[in-house]
């Protein structure tokens, strides 16, 4: 069967050399048409994507607020500024895409004149009365081919261009008196490199109204008239359509000519065709391809012969293999070949999908891994195993120094951004860190707490030579950040350091200096050194992730949990070597918080017995680990869950009822707890442990199990499809629903529905 398919493909090879040779004479003409009306409306939308580019661009320089204003004053070289902007506005048009050299604003009425070299009285420039003349044209627009000298532009002349294409356009627009006029120059031969080379057999073109050639390879041919190069005069009515081709003799030789008339501005643009030069070309590349499609049938047969007699056992291999392990597909398919393709493909897809699942998983660890690295929850065996792991070892060991960047939005008020936007913006700036500093010299940047950090390290440079680097970068952050996203943002700097376990130490010293934005104002960069005379100070972490979650244990009523965190508290404080003042401070934070969460939930201090003594003073007299635990229990710990308890029943209650009522009613969307949080107007880890201690289910399982119950419930009441069942439940694909239910139902979604739907109909 293989060896019959190769010999049935050889087929059509013999047959197109054969009508290759018989038939290339008698289809040069199709060819040539085809070929040239191809090329004309190529060159075509090439050169007028450029001259629409310069027309719409220098419209916009002439209309704005800038050159109006100026139109209607003098200008002398006192109005720097002035011209400055006019300058600004001008560089809109040069680039080498436009392909403009200069651009010359002249205004008559008020005596001035400015291009690329500087500003002049238009009475002392040397071609003013060109310019005169082209404002004398009729229309307020107009493209028109110059003799380069006649501008006296020294860039335009320095391409050695007889001829400049010019856009002109008086001013201003909008009113029939001119006061001035607009010029962008643009070198005829420019435009020509953009046209196909020249071949002896094709001459291609571009003429004006006039007939008058603006744009051709050949310099030499730019500003003659199209019948002074042999063409007929009587015959250049043949180019009165839009578009169109035809046949003419020019020095008594057969052309095809064929042309493109331009909506844009009128000129026409045109290929005249040699016919005997390309009938000549055409029968030799017949008699090659007869030779080569001869060649390759003989190669073919022989290497069909040879490969046939190889090819079949190892597929016949491949085919038993995949039938043992898939019986049901062969008896679906034709051919072997369609089986092993099958399979084939089905292997990529699992591979593709694995590799993508991979992908993510790795990226998360690895920013879980920065995230511990920058808030000191990481021991150094830890952090060398998962540097090793994510292949940063080698660039680690090159580091001499390292710094940390902290950057923040300042703020998104005035701007065009709401804050539901910040996370989307702070992704933005993430991407931007990636692109701007090299790999080599970093660590992927990560956002933390509403904030986008990144690790920086450098070798094979001096220290001072590393600030400077850090410092030309942060300000090229800011400016890119400015440019791009219309953000102010603020930048502090750690000092720099050579421990990589010291990275903690540098975020904080990084948010301590962003903390001076407010005396310093938004838009700042702020390197720690200039904070802290250059020193590195005993940072310690406040162990805020306990008290949260000694917060929410008293909310909750449970007591045990709450002094079990009380005492994992003191002793993440008590063991840091800090003096007795910072302790107090501690201390005196975490009453402060545990006060603000009494008054935030109505609670007066009469609830609890508090008395009429000072808190902050008993507590401050106190000077022992045990006596001060001792006081918060009795004090404030257990007074506090006894109020909450008190209150609790029907408030978990209630709280339960919203959150399943938001599942019933929102359930085919992608619902959090945290959405509900903010609903609710409550801590999300409050709200997951109110919500597992009345319904003992986690929130994500209490909505697993209704959608669950949603998709058996329209399995068996309805004829919506399994993907679109899979849609609304919010899965990525129909797959991963089927897999889901077959592991909680013992059976696909197809089989239960094909099980119950008569029953239950």
């Amino acid at each position: 069967m293989v060896l019959f398919g190769c010999i049935i493909s050889i087929i059509p090879l013999l047959a197109l050399g054969f009508f290759s040779f018989m038939k290339s004479s008698g289809s040069v003409q199709n060819h040539v048409n085809t070929s040239n009306i191809q090329l004309m409306n190529q060159t075509n939308s090439n050169l007028e994507q450029v001259l629409r580019t310069v027309d719409y661009t220098l419209n916009y320089v002439i209309n704005s607020n800038i050159l109006q204003g100026a139109l209607y004053r003098p200008l002398s070289y006192y109005d720097f500024q002035l011209y400055n902007k006019l300058k600004e506005e001008l560089s809109l048009l040069q680039s080498p895409e436009t392909r403009v050299t200069d651009v010359i604003l002249a205004n008559t009425t008020t005596n001035w004149l400015i291009n690329n070299r500087g500003m002049y009285k238009f009475n002392e420039y040397a071609s003013k009365e060109t310019l005169l003349s082209l404002m004398d044209m009729q229309g307020s627009s107009n493209w028109v081919m110059l003799d380069t000298e006649s501008l006296g532009s020294s860039d335009t002349l320095s391409y050695a261009c007889p001829y400049t294409i010019a856009l002109v356009k008086k001013m201003p627009m909008s009113t029939s008196s001119a006061r001035g006029i607009a010029l962008a120059t643009i070198p005829s031969c420019s435009l020509a490199a953009m046209m196909d080379s020249p071949s002896p057999s094709r001459e291609v073109m571009v003429l004006d109204h006039n007939y008058r050639i603006v744009v051709h390879p050949d310099q030499g041919k730019v500003g003659q008239a199209l019948t002074e190069t042999g063409y007929n005069k009587e015959e250049l009515d043949r180019f009165d359509s839009k578009s169109g081709q035809f046949e003419t003799r020019i020095d008594n030789k057969p052309i095809s000519v064929t042309y493109v008339k331009s909506d844009f501005n009128g000129w026409l643009y045109a290929s005249f065709t040699e016919m005997s030069a390309v009938t000549k070309e055409s029968r030799s590349i017949g008699w090659f391809t007869l030779y080569i499609c001869l060649l390759m049938i003989g190669l073919s047969i022989l290497l069909v012969w040879l490969g046939s007699r190889r090819v079949y056992s190892p597929i016949r291999r491949i085919l038993q293999g995949i039938a043992e392990r898939l019986p049901d597909l062969q008896a679906n398919k034709k051919n072997e070949l369609q089986i092993i393709d099958e399979h084939i493909r089905d292997m990529f897809n699992s591979n593709t999908q694995l590799r993508n699942e991979l992908r993510q998983n790795s990226q998360q660890v690895r920013t879980f891994f920065l995230h511990k690295l920058f808030l000191g929850r990481i021991s150094p065996p830890e952090a060398e195993e998962q540097i090793a792991l994510f292949g940063f070892q080698e660039q680690v060991a090159q580091w001499e120094h390292l710094a940390v960047f902290t950057l923040q939005i300042d703020t998104l008020d005035d701007t065009r951004y709401e804050r539901k936007d910040s996370d989307l913006l702070l992704f933005a700036i993430n991407n931007m860190m990636e692109e701007m500093i090299p790999s080599m010299y970093r660590f992927p940047p990560v956002i933390i707490d509403q904030t986008q950090v990144t690790l920086i390290g450098r070798g094979g440079i001096s220290l001072e030579a590393f600030n400077d680097y850090i410092y030309k970068l942060s300000e090229e952050i800011q400016r890119t950040t400015r440019s791009f996203l219309d953000l102010e943002v603020s930048i502090g700097i750690s000092l720099p350091y050579k421990t990589l376990m010291k990275t903690s130490r540098a975020y904080q010293e990084g948010m301590e200096a962003l903390k001076h934005r407010i005396k310093l104002g938004t838009g700042v960069i702020i390197p720690y050194f200039s904070v802290n005379s250059g020193k590195h100070t005993r940072v310690y972490f406040y162990p805020m992730q306990v008290e949260n979650e000694l917060i929410d244990a008293i909310k909750l009523a449970e007591e045990e949990r709450a002094l079990e965190l009380l005492k994992q508290w003191l002793a993440e404080v008590f063991q840091k070597d800090r003096t007795p003042h910072e302790y107090q401070i501690s201390l005196i934070r975490l009453l402060n918080d545990l006060m603000i969460v009494m008054q935030e939930n109505g609670i007066v201090l009469e609830q609890p017995d508090f008395g009429n003594s000072s808190l902050v003073e008993e507590l401050l007299s106190l000077y022992t680990g045990p006596d001060i635990e001792g006081w918060f229990k009795t004090r404030v710990i257990r007074p506090m869950v006894k109020v909450f308890r008190d209150r609790q029943d029907s408030q978990y209650q209630n709280l339960s009822e919203q959150i399943i009522e938001i599942i019933r009613n929102e359930f085919d969307r992608n619902i959090t707890l945290e959405e509900c949080a903010s609903r609710l107007h409550y801590n999300n880890f409050y709200l997951s442990s109110v919500f597992k201690k009345e319904t003992n289910m986690s929130f994500s399982e209490y909505l697993s199990q209704y959608r669950f119950k949603m998709s058996k419930k329209w399995l068996v009441e309805t004829d919506m499809p399994i993907k679109d069942i899979a849609e609304k439940l919010s899965y990525n694909n129909s797959q991963n629903f089927i897999r889901s239910f077959r592991k909680l139902e013992g059976m696909t979604p197809g089989q239960y529905r094909a099980k119950y739907k008569g029953v239950e109909g």
